[in-house]
Protein backbone atom coordinates (compact mmCIF):
# COMPACT_ATOMS: atom_id res chain seq x y z
CA UNK A 1 0.00 0.00 0.00
CA UNK A 2 1.17 3.45 -1.01
CA UNK A 3 1.67 5.29 2.31
CA UNK A 4 0.08 9.03 2.36
CA UNK A 5 1.77 12.01 1.91
CA UNK A 6 1.77 16.03 1.95
CA UNK A 7 3.16 18.11 -0.37
CA UNK A 8 3.18 21.48 2.46
CA UNK A 9 3.92 25.44 1.20
CA UNK A 10 4.21 24.57 -2.56
CA UNK A 11 3.32 27.14 -5.07
CA UNK A 12 1.03 26.24 -8.13
CA UNK A 13 1.15 28.08 -11.44
CA UNK A 14 -1.26 30.42 -10.87
CA UNK A 15 1.02 31.61 -7.32
CA UNK A 16 -0.75 29.84 -4.99
CA UNK A 17 0.67 28.57 -1.93
CA UNK A 18 -0.98 25.27 -1.35
CA UNK A 19 -0.55 22.00 0.85
CA UNK A 20 -1.39 19.05 -1.69
CA UNK A 21 -2.91 15.95 0.06
CA UNK A 22 -2.03 12.68 -1.58
CA UNK A 23 -3.49 9.04 -1.12
CA UNK A 24 -3.52 6.20 -2.92
CA UNK A 25 -1.88 7.43 -5.45
CA UNK A 26 -4.16 9.97 -6.14
CA UNK A 27 -4.55 14.32 -5.29
CA UNK A 28 -7.60 14.15 -2.88
CA UNK A 29 -7.29 17.21 -0.97
CA UNK A 30 -5.29 20.87 -1.75
CA UNK A 31 -5.60 23.78 0.31
CA UNK A 32 -3.97 25.83 3.54
CA UNK A 33 -2.77 24.39 6.41
CA UNK A 34 -3.48 20.85 5.78
CA UNK A 35 -2.89 18.09 9.13
CA UNK A 36 -0.43 15.99 8.06
CA UNK A 37 -1.89 12.98 10.49
CA UNK A 38 -0.14 10.28 9.27
CA UNK A 39 1.29 11.16 6.14
CA UNK A 40 4.91 11.24 5.41
CA UNK A 41 5.68 15.49 4.47
CA UNK A 42 7.71 16.94 2.12
CA UNK A 43 8.26 20.64 2.78
CA UNK A 44 8.23 22.35 -0.57
CA UNK A 45 9.55 25.90 0.85
CA UNK A 46 7.50 27.58 -1.59
CA UNK A 47 8.90 25.58 -4.78
CA UNK A 48 6.34 25.19 -7.53
CA UNK A 49 4.53 22.36 -7.62
CA UNK A 50 3.76 20.68 -11.39
CA UNK A 51 2.32 17.79 -13.32
CA UNK A 52 4.95 15.43 -13.55
CA UNK A 53 6.67 16.45 -17.56
CA UNK A 54 5.75 14.22 -20.10
CA UNK A 55 8.61 13.20 -23.49
CA UNK A 56 6.02 12.66 -26.01
CA UNK A 57 8.69 11.07 -28.35
CA UNK A 58 11.26 9.13 -27.43
CA UNK A 59 13.47 5.52 -27.96
CA UNK A 60 13.90 4.17 -24.34
CA UNK A 61 15.74 0.47 -25.73
CA UNK A 62 17.87 2.84 -28.15
CA UNK A 63 18.58 5.11 -25.43
CA UNK A 64 19.09 2.32 -22.80
CA UNK A 65 21.64 0.99 -25.44
CA UNK A 66 23.19 4.27 -26.20
CA UNK A 67 24.51 4.76 -22.40
CA UNK A 68 27.22 1.38 -23.53
CA UNK A 69 28.34 2.85 -26.94
CA UNK A 70 30.73 5.03 -28.00
CA UNK A 71 29.37 9.02 -29.22
CA UNK A 72 30.54 9.32 -32.72
CA UNK A 73 28.72 12.61 -33.51
CA UNK A 74 28.68 16.27 -32.76
CA UNK A 75 29.27 17.77 -30.38
CA UNK A 76 31.37 14.73 -29.28
CA UNK A 77 33.02 14.43 -31.98
CA UNK A 78 33.49 16.65 -35.16
CA UNK A 79 36.24 15.38 -37.39
CA UNK A 80 38.08 12.47 -38.79
CA UNK A 81 40.37 12.26 -36.94
CA UNK A 82 38.63 12.20 -34.09
CA UNK A 83 36.44 10.16 -35.06
CA UNK A 84 39.40 7.59 -35.79
CA UNK A 85 40.54 7.47 -32.17
CA UNK A 86 36.84 6.90 -30.83
CA UNK A 87 36.95 3.82 -33.12
CA UNK A 88 40.23 2.79 -32.54
CA UNK A 89 40.03 2.56 -28.69
CA UNK A 90 41.54 -0.97 -27.40
CA UNK A 91 38.66 -4.31 -26.49
CA UNK A 92 37.28 -7.36 -27.69
CA UNK A 93 33.50 -8.02 -29.10
CA UNK A 94 31.31 -5.49 -30.80
CA UNK A 95 32.06 -1.71 -30.60
CA UNK A 96 28.74 0.16 -31.40
CA UNK A 97 28.95 3.61 -32.12
CA UNK A 98 25.93 5.90 -32.20
CA UNK A 99 25.25 10.05 -32.86
CA UNK A 100 26.63 9.83 -36.38
CA UNK A 101 26.45 12.95 -38.62
CA UNK A 102 27.89 13.19 -42.18
CA UNK A 103 29.32 16.37 -41.32
CA UNK A 104 32.28 14.57 -39.49
CA UNK A 105 33.71 12.29 -42.08
CA UNK A 106 30.95 12.29 -44.69
CA UNK A 107 29.11 8.89 -45.62
CA UNK A 108 31.32 5.92 -43.91
CA UNK A 109 31.94 2.94 -45.72
CA UNK A 110 33.32 -0.13 -44.81
CA UNK A 111 37.10 0.11 -46.18
CA UNK A 112 37.71 3.43 -44.16
CA UNK A 113 36.64 1.65 -41.01
CA UNK A 114 38.86 -1.56 -41.57
CA UNK A 115 41.64 1.19 -41.65
CA UNK A 116 40.86 2.35 -38.45
CA UNK A 117 39.44 -0.83 -36.19
CA UNK A 118 40.11 -3.90 -38.34
CA UNK A 119 40.44 -5.98 -35.42
CA UNK A 120 36.96 -5.79 -34.12
CA UNK A 121 33.49 -5.85 -35.09
CA UNK A 122 32.32 -2.07 -35.51
CA UNK A 123 28.94 -1.31 -36.34
CA UNK A 124 28.05 2.95 -35.96
CA UNK A 125 24.42 3.78 -36.31
CA UNK A 126 23.45 7.47 -38.09
CA UNK A 127 21.49 9.57 -35.90
CA UNK A 128 18.61 9.25 -37.73
CA UNK A 129 18.66 5.72 -36.36
CA UNK A 130 17.62 4.70 -40.05
CA UNK A 131 21.24 3.52 -41.09
CA UNK A 132 24.53 1.86 -39.52
CA UNK A 133 27.87 1.49 -40.89
CA UNK A 134 29.06 -1.98 -40.66
CA UNK A 135 33.35 -2.77 -40.88
CA UNK A 136 34.28 -5.94 -42.88
CA UNK A 137 34.65 -8.25 -39.30
CA UNK A 138 31.02 -6.96 -38.60
CA UNK A 139 29.45 -8.27 -41.84
CA UNK A 140 31.30 -10.91 -41.77
CA UNK A 141 30.04 -11.79 -38.08
CA UNK A 142 26.89 -10.79 -38.87
CA UNK A 143 26.62 -12.68 -42.67
CA UNK A 144 27.44 -16.04 -40.99
CA UNK A 145 26.77 -19.28 -43.40
CA UNK A 146 22.74 -19.44 -43.72
CA UNK A 147 22.08 -15.94 -42.81
CA UNK A 148 19.88 -14.17 -45.61
CA UNK A 149 20.77 -11.17 -47.13
CA UNK A 150 18.98 -8.37 -46.06
CA UNK A 151 17.37 -6.01 -49.07
CA UNK A 152 18.70 -3.36 -46.96
CA UNK A 153 22.35 -3.87 -46.98
CA UNK A 154 25.10 -2.66 -49.32
CA UNK A 155 28.25 -5.13 -48.78
CA UNK A 156 30.47 -3.13 -50.86
CA UNK A 157 29.97 -0.35 -48.26
CA UNK A 158 29.17 -1.79 -45.52
CA UNK A 159 25.95 0.45 -44.88
CA UNK A 160 22.70 -1.01 -43.53
CA UNK A 161 19.66 0.86 -43.91
CA UNK A 162 16.48 0.38 -42.03
CA UNK A 163 16.92 -2.88 -41.10
CA UNK A 164 17.33 -2.98 -37.70
CA UNK A 165 15.15 -5.92 -36.92
CA UNK A 166 16.69 -7.95 -38.88
CA UNK A 167 19.73 -7.23 -36.99
CA UNK A 168 18.55 -7.95 -33.61
CA UNK A 169 17.25 -11.02 -34.59
CA UNK A 170 20.36 -12.59 -36.58
CA UNK A 171 22.48 -11.16 -33.31
CA UNK A 172 19.66 -12.40 -30.68
CA UNK A 173 20.18 -9.43 -29.44
CA UNK A 174 17.82 -8.89 -25.99
CA UNK A 175 16.32 -5.64 -25.22
CA UNK A 176 18.64 -3.77 -22.74
CA UNK A 177 17.71 -2.91 -18.96
CA UNK A 178 16.00 0.25 -18.62
CA UNK A 179 17.46 1.57 -14.93
CA UNK A 180 19.22 4.00 -16.22
CA UNK A 181 17.20 5.91 -18.47
CA UNK A 182 14.38 5.04 -16.07
CA UNK A 183 16.39 6.86 -13.22
CA UNK A 184 17.70 9.57 -15.27
CA UNK A 185 13.96 10.90 -15.97
CA UNK A 186 13.29 10.67 -12.21
CA UNK A 187 16.23 13.11 -11.70
CA UNK A 188 14.23 15.79 -14.56
CA UNK A 189 11.12 15.24 -13.34
CA UNK A 190 9.42 13.18 -16.17
CA UNK A 191 7.05 11.00 -14.83
CA UNK A 192 5.67 9.71 -18.35
CA UNK A 193 7.33 8.77 -21.82
CA UNK A 194 5.84 8.01 -25.23
CA UNK A 195 7.35 5.36 -26.73
CA UNK A 196 7.61 6.02 -30.54
CA UNK A 197 9.81 3.36 -32.15
CA UNK A 198 7.91 2.11 -35.60
CA UNK A 199 9.17 -1.84 -34.81
CA UNK A 200 7.43 -1.81 -31.50
CA UNK A 201 5.52 -5.14 -31.25
CA UNK A 202 3.99 -7.55 -28.82
CA UNK A 203 7.33 -8.66 -28.08
CA UNK A 204 8.49 -5.11 -27.01
CA UNK A 205 5.08 -4.41 -25.13
CA UNK A 206 5.88 -7.52 -23.13
CA UNK A 207 9.94 -6.33 -22.18
CA UNK A 208 8.13 -2.96 -20.90
CA UNK A 209 5.89 -4.48 -18.75
CA UNK A 210 8.38 -6.29 -16.76
CA UNK A 211 10.63 -3.57 -16.75
CA UNK A 212 8.08 -1.57 -15.03
CA UNK A 213 6.80 -4.55 -13.17
CA UNK A 214 10.26 -4.56 -11.50
CA UNK A 215 10.68 -0.99 -10.81
CA UNK A 216 13.32 0.16 -13.68
CA UNK A 217 10.77 2.36 -15.57
CA UNK A 218 9.08 3.74 -12.83
CA UNK A 219 7.31 6.46 -15.80
CA UNK A 220 4.07 5.67 -16.99
CA UNK A 221 4.01 4.45 -20.97
CA UNK A 222 2.22 5.04 -24.28
CA UNK A 223 3.36 2.13 -26.56
CA UNK A 224 3.46 3.40 -29.98
CA UNK A 225 4.18 1.04 -32.78
CA UNK A 226 3.25 -1.61 -35.61
CA UNK A 227 -0.24 -1.97 -36.44
CA UNK A 228 -0.26 -5.45 -34.81
CA UNK A 229 1.04 -3.97 -31.57
CA UNK A 230 -1.63 -4.99 -28.68
CA UNK A 231 -2.71 -8.02 -30.22
CA UNK A 232 -2.14 -9.96 -27.34
CA UNK A 233 -3.74 -7.74 -25.10
CA UNK A 234 -1.73 -4.78 -23.45
CA UNK A 235 -1.09 -5.03 -19.63
CA UNK A 236 -2.34 -1.89 -17.49
CA UNK A 237 0.96 -0.59 -17.08
CA UNK A 238 1.21 0.60 -20.62
CA UNK A 239 -1.43 2.78 -22.57
CA UNK A 240 -1.86 1.56 -26.38
CA UNK A 241 -0.62 4.46 -28.67
CA UNK A 242 -1.25 5.36 -31.82
CA UNK A 243 0.36 3.23 -35.46
CA UNK A 244 4.03 4.81 -36.24
CA UNK A 245 4.37 5.18 -39.72
CA UNK A 246 7.84 5.95 -40.71
CA UNK A 247 8.86 7.61 -43.88
CA UNK A 248 11.76 8.58 -45.34
CA UNK A 249 12.74 10.87 -48.46
CA UNK A 250 15.07 8.24 -50.17
CA UNK A 251 12.72 6.02 -50.23
CA UNK A 252 9.08 6.57 -50.25
CA UNK A 253 6.28 3.72 -49.29
CA UNK A 254 3.86 3.39 -52.15
CA UNK A 255 1.16 6.03 -51.39
CA UNK A 256 -2.31 3.69 -51.79
CA UNK A 257 -0.27 1.07 -49.21
CA UNK A 258 0.06 4.28 -46.88
CA UNK A 259 -3.69 4.92 -47.27
CA UNK A 260 -4.81 1.59 -46.25
CA UNK A 261 -2.72 1.74 -43.14
CA UNK A 262 -4.19 4.72 -41.83
CA UNK A 263 -7.58 3.63 -42.75
CA UNK A 264 -7.17 0.48 -41.03
CA UNK A 265 -5.44 2.21 -37.65
CA UNK A 266 -8.73 4.31 -37.68
CA UNK A 267 -10.74 1.21 -38.06
CA UNK A 268 -9.23 -0.64 -34.98
CA UNK A 269 -9.64 2.70 -32.98
CA UNK A 270 -6.19 3.34 -33.10
CA UNK A 271 -4.58 7.50 -34.29
CA UNK A 272 -1.52 7.15 -36.59
CA UNK A 273 1.73 9.37 -36.24
CA UNK A 274 4.09 10.03 -39.03
CA UNK A 275 7.67 10.87 -39.10
CA UNK A 276 8.35 13.95 -41.15
CA UNK A 277 11.35 15.43 -41.71
CA UNK A 278 11.55 16.54 -44.85
CA UNK A 279 9.26 18.93 -46.83
CA UNK A 280 8.56 15.95 -49.33
CA UNK A 281 7.43 13.40 -46.35
CA UNK A 282 5.24 16.55 -45.07
CA UNK A 283 3.30 16.35 -48.43
CA UNK A 284 3.19 13.15 -48.97
CA UNK A 285 1.66 12.87 -45.44
CA UNK A 286 -0.52 15.67 -45.78
CA UNK A 287 -2.25 14.28 -49.13
CA UNK A 288 -2.64 10.20 -47.36
CA UNK A 289 -4.60 11.88 -44.50
CA UNK A 290 -6.42 13.53 -46.55
CA UNK A 291 -7.41 10.47 -48.77
CA UNK A 292 -7.49 8.40 -45.48
CA UNK A 293 -9.81 11.17 -43.41
CA UNK A 294 -8.47 12.25 -39.88
CA UNK A 295 -9.11 11.34 -36.60
CA UNK A 296 -9.15 13.30 -33.56
CA UNK A 297 -5.52 12.38 -32.15
CA UNK A 298 -3.35 11.98 -35.64
CA UNK A 299 -0.10 13.31 -35.23
CA UNK A 300 3.01 14.26 -37.01
CA UNK A 301 6.32 13.78 -35.91
CA UNK A 302 8.84 16.29 -35.98
CA UNK A 303 7.62 18.79 -39.01
CA UNK A 304 11.39 19.65 -39.25
CA UNK A 305 10.52 21.81 -42.44
CA UNK A 306 7.09 23.43 -42.65
CA UNK A 307 6.75 26.24 -45.20
CA UNK A 308 3.15 28.19 -44.20
CA UNK A 309 1.33 26.55 -47.01
CA UNK A 310 1.74 22.96 -45.18
CA UNK A 311 1.74 24.92 -42.15
CA UNK A 312 -1.66 25.86 -42.93
CA UNK A 313 -2.92 22.74 -44.49
CA UNK A 314 -2.11 20.73 -40.88
CA UNK A 315 -4.66 22.83 -39.11
CA UNK A 316 -7.09 22.74 -41.84
CA UNK A 317 -7.12 18.85 -41.24
CA UNK A 318 -6.72 19.01 -37.40
CA UNK A 319 -3.29 17.45 -36.64
CA UNK A 320 -1.79 17.34 -33.96
CA UNK A 321 2.21 18.39 -34.17
CA UNK A 322 5.40 16.36 -31.38
CA UNK A 323 8.30 18.69 -32.26
CA UNK A 324 12.21 18.94 -30.77
CA UNK A 325 12.44 22.32 -30.05
CA UNK A 326 15.91 21.06 -28.71
CA UNK A 327 17.06 20.17 -32.24
CA UNK A 328 17.30 24.30 -32.85
CA UNK A 329 20.36 24.33 -30.03
CA UNK A 330 21.55 20.97 -30.42
CA UNK A 331 22.06 20.75 -34.51
CA UNK A 332 21.47 24.54 -35.27
CA UNK A 333 24.63 25.55 -35.88
CA UNK A 334 24.60 22.15 -38.53
CA UNK A 335 21.21 23.15 -39.93
CA UNK A 336 22.70 26.37 -40.75
CA UNK A 337 25.77 25.01 -42.64
CA UNK A 338 23.66 22.05 -44.86
CA UNK A 339 20.58 24.15 -45.03
CA UNK A 340 19.93 27.59 -47.47
CA UNK A 341 18.94 30.16 -45.06
CA UNK A 342 15.90 31.09 -46.82
CA UNK A 343 14.44 28.06 -45.62
CA UNK A 344 15.56 28.66 -42.11
CA UNK A 345 12.38 29.97 -40.96
CA UNK A 346 10.69 26.95 -41.74
CA UNK A 347 12.86 24.95 -39.40
CA UNK A 348 11.56 23.24 -36.80
CA UNK A 349 8.32 26.13 -36.14
CA UNK A 350 6.48 26.16 -33.01
CA UNK A 351 4.86 30.26 -32.41
CA UNK A 352 3.31 29.60 -35.89
CA UNK A 353 1.73 26.24 -34.97
CA UNK A 354 0.16 27.75 -32.21
CA UNK A 355 -1.22 30.99 -33.80
CA UNK A 356 -2.86 28.83 -36.59
CA UNK A 357 -4.69 26.83 -33.86
CA UNK A 358 -2.61 23.02 -33.85
CA UNK A 359 -1.78 21.46 -30.94
CA UNK A 360 1.55 21.44 -30.29
CA UNK A 361 3.28 18.78 -27.56
CA UNK A 362 7.45 18.32 -27.59
CA UNK A 363 9.63 15.42 -27.37
CA UNK A 364 13.34 14.93 -27.07
CA UNK A 365 13.76 12.22 -29.76
CA UNK A 366 16.14 10.61 -26.96
CA UNK A 367 18.81 8.98 -27.69
CA UNK A 368 19.34 11.37 -31.11
CA UNK A 369 18.60 14.44 -28.74
CA UNK A 370 19.53 15.06 -25.26
CA UNK A 371 16.90 13.71 -22.74
CA UNK A 372 16.19 16.78 -20.58
CA UNK A 373 13.25 18.59 -21.66
CA UNK A 374 13.68 21.77 -19.61
CA UNK A 375 16.90 21.95 -22.29
CA UNK A 376 14.34 21.63 -24.73
CA UNK A 377 11.77 24.67 -23.14
CA UNK A 378 14.99 27.07 -22.87
CA UNK A 379 15.40 26.15 -26.28
CA UNK A 380 12.13 26.56 -27.48
CA UNK A 381 12.15 30.18 -25.38
CA UNK A 382 15.62 31.19 -27.24
CA UNK A 383 16.17 29.92 -30.32
CA UNK A 384 19.53 29.49 -29.87
CA UNK A 385 22.08 27.56 -30.88
CA UNK A 386 25.02 26.12 -29.09
CA UNK A 387 27.40 28.99 -30.94
CA UNK A 388 24.97 31.65 -29.93
CA UNK A 389 23.23 32.37 -33.19
CA UNK A 390 18.71 32.61 -33.31
CA UNK A 391 17.09 30.31 -36.24
CA UNK A 392 13.65 31.91 -36.55
CA UNK A 393 13.17 34.22 -33.47
CA UNK A 394 9.44 34.47 -34.80
CA UNK A 395 8.85 30.83 -33.48
CA UNK A 396 10.20 31.81 -30.13
CA UNK A 397 8.09 30.64 -27.29
CA UNK A 398 7.09 32.37 -23.74
CA UNK A 399 8.20 29.89 -20.59
CA UNK A 400 4.49 29.00 -20.18
CA UNK A 401 4.45 27.72 -23.41
CA UNK A 402 7.24 26.17 -23.45
CA UNK A 403 6.38 23.94 -20.37
CA UNK A 404 2.94 23.41 -21.88
CA UNK A 405 4.98 21.21 -24.56
CA UNK A 406 5.42 18.91 -21.43
CA UNK A 407 2.41 19.14 -19.39
CA UNK A 408 0.20 17.90 -22.40
CA UNK A 409 -2.25 14.73 -21.68
CA UNK A 410 -0.57 12.15 -23.29
CA UNK A 411 -3.44 10.34 -24.67
CA UNK A 412 -5.19 13.75 -25.77
CA UNK A 413 -2.23 16.18 -26.37
CA UNK A 414 -5.46 18.94 -26.92
CA UNK A 415 -5.58 18.76 -23.16
CA UNK A 416 -3.49 20.15 -20.50
CA UNK A 417 -3.17 18.49 -17.40
CA UNK A 418 -2.77 20.53 -13.89
CA UNK A 419 -2.22 19.91 -10.36
CA UNK A 420 -6.04 19.15 -9.58
CA UNK A 421 -8.05 16.90 -6.77
CA UNK A 422 -8.79 13.69 -8.37
CA UNK A 423 -5.86 13.69 -10.50
CA UNK A 424 -3.05 11.35 -10.36
CA UNK A 425 -0.47 12.29 -8.12
CA UNK A 426 2.40 12.32 -10.75
CA UNK A 427 4.54 14.97 -9.76
CA UNK A 428 7.52 17.67 -10.08
CA UNK A 429 8.50 19.95 -7.33
CA UNK A 430 10.81 22.30 -8.12
CA UNK A 431 13.12 24.20 -5.39
CA UNK A 432 11.92 27.87 -6.44
CA UNK A 433 8.56 29.37 -7.02
CA UNK A 434 8.01 30.08 -10.95
CA UNK A 435 8.17 33.74 -11.47
CA UNK A 436 11.75 32.24 -10.91
CA UNK A 437 12.27 28.80 -12.81
CA UNK A 438 10.69 30.85 -15.62
CA UNK A 439 13.77 32.69 -16.04
CA UNK A 440 16.01 29.48 -15.97
CA UNK A 441 13.88 26.80 -17.09
CA UNK A 442 16.82 24.04 -15.75
CA UNK A 443 16.81 20.70 -14.78
CA UNK A 444 19.02 21.96 -11.62
CA UNK A 445 15.61 23.37 -10.09
CA UNK A 446 13.91 19.54 -9.70
CA UNK A 447 13.67 19.29 -5.99
CA UNK A 448 11.33 15.70 -6.34
CA UNK A 449 9.71 13.41 -8.59
CA UNK A 450 6.48 11.63 -7.57
CA UNK A 451 4.90 8.93 -9.68
CA UNK A 452 1.35 7.66 -8.69
CA UNK A 453 1.93 8.98 -4.71
CA UNK A 454 5.92 7.40 -4.76
CA UNK A 455 8.71 9.92 -4.23
CA UNK A 456 10.89 8.16 -6.43
CA UNK A 457 13.46 10.82 -6.52
CA UNK A 458 14.50 13.55 -4.01
CA UNK A 459 17.22 15.68 -4.37
CA UNK A 460 18.06 16.99 -0.92
CA UNK A 461 20.36 15.59 1.21
CA UNK A 462 18.55 15.72 4.49
CA UNK A 463 15.64 13.56 4.63
CA UNK A 464 13.00 15.47 3.44
CA UNK A 465 10.15 13.22 4.68
CA UNK A 466 8.95 14.06 8.44
CA UNK A 467 6.50 12.23 10.32
CA UNK A 468 8.87 9.13 11.34
CA UNK A 469 8.53 6.89 8.04
CA UNK A 470 11.85 7.83 6.67
CA UNK A 471 12.33 8.01 2.35
CA UNK A 472 11.76 5.04 0.54
CA UNK A 473 12.75 6.48 -2.69
CA UNK A 474 12.19 3.01 -4.34
CA UNK A 475 8.73 2.67 -2.90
Amino acid sequence: MIPALLIRGATLLDGRSVDVRIVGGLIVEIGSGLDAADARVIEAEAGLLIPGLHDHHVHVAATAAARTSVKCGPPDVVDREGLARCLSMPGIGWLRGVGYHESVAGMLDRVWLDQVAPERPVRIQHRSGRMWFLNTAALETLLAPGVPLPSGLDRVTGRLFDEDAWMQQVMAANMPAFDDVGAEWSRLGVTGITEMSPANDDRVASHFVAERERGALPQSVVLAGQASLGAGGMNRALKLGPVKIHLHEADMPDFDTVVSMMRKAHAKGRTVAVHCVSELELVFTLAALRDAGVEPGDRIEHASICPDHLLQDIADQGLSVVAQPNFVSERGDAYRQSIAPDEWSALYRLQSFVSAGVTLAGGTDVPFGDPDPWAAMAAAVSRRTLSGHVIGACEAMSPEQALSLFTADPVDLRRQRYVEVGCAASLCLLTRPWTEVRNALSAADVRATVIEGRVIYDRVDQAPVQGGLGVDASA
